[in-house]
């Protein structure tokens, strides 16, 4: 067997060019740029400005199947992509999420694509970038740490201890911190109270960054944050207690899109960072924006499968933004669709078309929720090394059965030239008709809105509510919030809130245990099953393989 580089030794090896020359494919002199060294940059707000005018070019949204530990690559498959048809002629870039620490240190490694399709500096964007993680950390323990303060210095607002609801963050894994108290020690030292940790990427702060349009809408949102309830039952905001400048100010840079590029010199936006299976789980509108007044097609992710991030990004940020997808590609793998279908990770290396077969219906279900919002579809059925011939065409028959179209993505061992024949297939999508529409009204309840994505997008029977989501509800009717949108906190890895349930399942139920107010947001988050807003360390994180050497230079980081 051949010896076949890692991602990062691949990253490595790449001669990237100026980050100037990389900006100037786009209309974006240096002078609109703020520098981060010489291949990294924060675009400055003018540049949207100038461009308010111009024609936005084709939006292209890359999901998934229900993700294994088999692997789907859809980053890696949205990076290809852009390399594909920037090859085939098309002024094309990608904006993609910002990593989090906890999963590059955590279980799931780097998150800049791999192979020959990734975005770099590898090294750099996976650990700490321009910062804005820090920012958004920052920021929202300000917050936290402001609301404390008032507590312990007379408390004018009345605040309750018991009804405050803003956790504190920080951006890596850590179970022990997901419930704690603080304030202990003497009158001193606060006022003892429970709280916890979220991760960052959690954080209302998060998502408000890649909701907003601009740095005034930033602190708009901010200043609606519900933090608290007075013993009368009044919400408190971070306005109430004087916060949303300060945090504003922290996020002044944080607010400016980076901009990097593929291995193969295409122009990549990479700003924000949401999880998809706890927040919203898409990049930041304003990377969005500028993409598609930059290109003449943007390519862009959402995480996890398309019941998670194409949900959110086509429900919530396609209607707060006013963005319409011209098509979507939904990423599959033969190797994942088998373990959908009951095999072993251990036994995918063999032909088994019987597992495949089993496993067909969870492709088909994605297929199904695109077409629901009146989407073309191109499957992008990403090939591994031991696929077989036969394999690969029973996806391929299936794909046709669905009036899906199709093309093998091999840009994981052959870059921009492996994703030719897929940005192919994208542009044909892009040209048909479609009739986008969103899975549910805005003006539904709360209740109908998340039994609407239930049943349409996870097939389910419909939704139970614990007794405390009952009361959290009741508030939010309460306080007149029915609204605002519903983003699902649910297990990636089914359809189901069930991790244990593969495929395609049914007969079953979707159990909401908890419901947020994101109001700065605009949305409700609605906490399922036995999902956590901090995730723990595996036995053995990837932090266990990763190292430095004398000369700075890191290994082990995926």
């Amino acid at each position: 067997m051949r010896n076949v580089p890692s991602d990062i030794e691949i990253a490595q090896a790449a001669k990237p060019k100026a980050i100037v020359e990389i900006a100037a494919k786009l209309g974006i002199s240096e002078d609109e740029l703020e520098l981060y060294g010489k291949y990294k940059a924060k675009v400055a707000p003018g540049v949207q400005k100038r461009l308010a005018d111009k024609p936005d070019g084709k939006l292209i949204l890359v999901t998934a199947i229900t993700p294994t530990p088999a692997g789907e690559g859809k980053t890696t498959t949205s990076v290809g992509l852009t390399d594909g048809l920037n090859k085939i002629g098309k002024r094309a870039c990608v904006a993609l999420r910002e990593p989090s620490l906890g999963p590059s240190f955590g279980i799931k490694g780097g998150a800049a694509g791999g192979g020959y399709a990734q975005v770099i500096p590898m090294e750099d964007i996976n650990l700490h970038f321009t910062g804005d993680l820090h920012a958004i950390t920052t920021a929202h323990n300000l917050c936290a740490a402001m609301l404390d303060n008032h507590l312990q210095q007379g408390n004018e607002l009345g605040i309750d201890p018991r009804r405050v609801v803003f956790r504190r963050v920080m951006d890596l894994n850590e179970r022990a911190l997901r419930n704690v108290i603080i304030g202990l020690g003497g009158r001193m030292n606060g006022v003892p109270r429970e709280s916890g940790f979220d991760i960052t990427v959690a954080s209302e702060v998060m998502a408000i960054l890649c909701l907003a349009s601009d740095l005034m809408d930033l602190k708009a949102r901010f200043s609606r944050m519900v933090l608290a309830y007075t013993y009368e039952g009044k919400p408190i905001t971070a306005a109430d207690i004087g916060a949303a400048g300060a945090m504003t100010a922290l996020m002044k840079d944080a607010i400016k899109p980076n901009l990097v590029q593929t291995l193969e010199g295409s122009p990549a936006f990479i700003h924000g960072g949401p999880f998809a299976n706890i927040a919203h789980g898409c990049n930041s509108v304003q990377a969005t924006r500028l993409g598609l007044k930059t290109a003449d097609f943007l390519v862009t992710e959402a995480g996890f499968g398309a019941d998670l991030g194409a949900e959110k990004f086509l429900d919530i940020k396609c209607r707060m933004a006013g963005l319409c997808p011209s098509a979507v590609v939904v990423v599959a793998t033969v190797r994942a669709l088998k373990m959908h279908g009951g095999l072993a990770k251990t036994e995918l290396g063999r032909e088994d078309l019987r597992a495949l077969a089993a496993g067909i219906p969870n492709l088909q279900k994605h297929i199904e929720n695109i077409q629901k919002y009146g989407l073309p579809v191109v499957v992008a059925i990403n090939r591994f090394p031991l696929d077989t011939e036969a394999e690969l065409a029973l996806v391929e028959e299936k794909c046709r059965e669905l009036g899906a179209s199709f093309a093998l993505s091999e840009v994981w061992e052959k870059g921009g030239e492996g994703g030719m024949a897929l940005a192919e297939k994208v542009v044909e999508a892009c040209e048909k008709s479609s009739s986008f529409k969103f899975i549910y009204d805005a003006a539904m309840s709360p209740k109908e809105k998340m039994n609407a994505i239930a049943r349409e997008i996870y097939g389910a029977d419909g939704v139970d509510f614990t007794a405390q989501a009952e009361k959290d509800l009741e508030l939010v009717h309460t306080l007149g919030l029915d609204n605002l949108l519903v983003c699902m906190a649910k297990t990636q890895y089914s359809l189901s809130d069930d991790t244990a349930k593969l495929g395609r399942p049914s007969g079953f139920r979707i159990t909401v245990r908890e419901v947020r107010i994101s109001a700065g947001a605009g949305f409700l988050v609605a906490i399922t099953g036995a999902i956590m807003t901090m995730p723990g360390l595996p036995k053995k994180p990837a932090a266990l393989s990763i190292d430095v050497d004398e000369n700075g230079k890191i290994s082990g980081l995926f």
